[in-house]
């Protein structure tokens, strides 16, 4: 592992133009990485417990924002408008 890092630091000593490739694709890798983990743990519909939970959508108040991103939404206001199970 360590031969593979230096390899990567000689190559980058060598051709500095490389390391902003380096570093938008590790960005980007890590912000990816990150959503995922955010949707595995905050999204409705993953259910990790199945014993005490089954079903965790059905427990969401209507006015929880779960979504990351909504365009003129405003949680606050929304009224239950589904039957209870």
């Amino acid at each position: 592992m360590s031969s593979i890092l230096g390899l990567v630091a000689k190559q980058l000593k060598s051709h500095p133009a490389l390391i902003p490739l380096f570093v938008f694709i590790g960005g980007g890798a890590t912000m990816s990485m990150m959503y995922l983990g955010r949707l595995a743990l905050k999204n409705p519909d993953v259910s990790w417990d199945r014993k005490n939970n089954p079903e965790p959508w059905n427990n969401m108040q209507p006015d929880q924002q779960y979504k990351l991103f909504t365009v003129n939404m405003d949680y606050s206001k929304l009224k239950k408008d589904r039957p209870d199970y």
